[in-house]
């Protein structure tokens, strides 16, 4: 089972454009079985449904209705997904590391390395000048933090709910999911866990040690995750709003 943010859920659908106060939008056209058209903005942009009859006309037309709400909703995500890795790997840059926007703090110096204090991530490279060796460097250094986070939690889980085996635990680059565990017990962890809240990259490390128990998202799975996890709902929720680091 994998723990997928929202803007992975897709259904069958067509992509269309239409202009909203003079700009381009392009959204996700779902027909369903409904009574209104709805509408919903996440990472990947508009998403539209509408029931099977209606028009497209009545559709343009609802989401005309609704243009300021909609691009106002658009650039609050594109506004999100910059915030959460550089734009510009120069010093003085916003990264996200354990829940925290720190910033990039780039210094010339033989040996490589990068660590965090309270307000920078500070990156000591001989080529600090060069934006591509930097994102490398910082993302390398990311992904260590992340494995040394995530297999002793993982453990940590997998030790409360008393099972004897030991899962395989690995990282993953998914563009679309946080987490996933198959039929074998084999867990994967989205390495970008090591930039959110400390309680978020628990929660999700959690969900998916239940997975070895329970391989659905049944109640009796629910049960499991909230035992391991009290209060995991509202964290759940929470977890939405980081969506944003999956595709910077």
């Amino acid at each position: 089972m994998k723990l997928e943010a929202p803007q992975a859920r897709r259904d069958d659908a067509s992509l269309r454009r239409v202009v909203l106060n003079g700009e381009t939008v392009d959204y996700r056209l779902i027909r369903a079985r409904r009574r209104s058209i709805g509408m919903e903005v996440h990472l990947d942009g508009l998403t539209v449904r509408a029931p099977m009859r209606v028009a497209l006309r009545e559709i343009e037309t609802a989401l005309v209705e609704r243009a300021r709400w909609i691009l106002d909703a658009l650039a609050q995500w594109r506004a999100r997904r910059r915030d959460v890795m550089p734009r510009e790997w120069k010093s003085g840059a916003a990264i996200a590391f354990r829940g925290d926007m720190l910033a990039l703090a780039l210094h010339p110096a033989r040996r490589t390395g990068v660590a965090a204090d309270l307000f920078h991530l500070v990156v000591r490279h001989p080529h600090a000048h060069d934006e591509h060796v930097v994102s490398q460097c910082v993302v390398g250094w990311l992904r260590e933090q992340a494995q040394a986070l995530v297999a002793p939690r993982v453990m940590h889980h997998v030790r409360r709910i008393g099972l004897r085996c030991v899962p395989s635990v690995r990282l993953s680059n998914a563009r679309s999911e946080w987490g996933s565990c198959n039929a074998r017990g084999d867990i994967r962890l989205n390495w970008r866990l090591v930039q959110l809240p400390p309680a978020l990259a628990e929660y999700v490390v959690a969900h998916e040690v239940a997975h070895i128990v329970e391989l659905n998202h049944s109640r009796r799975f629910w049960e499991l995750v909230e035992a391991l996890m009290p209060g995991h709902a509202a964290l759940r929720c929470e977890l939405d709003e980081w969506t944003a680091i999956l595709a910077s």
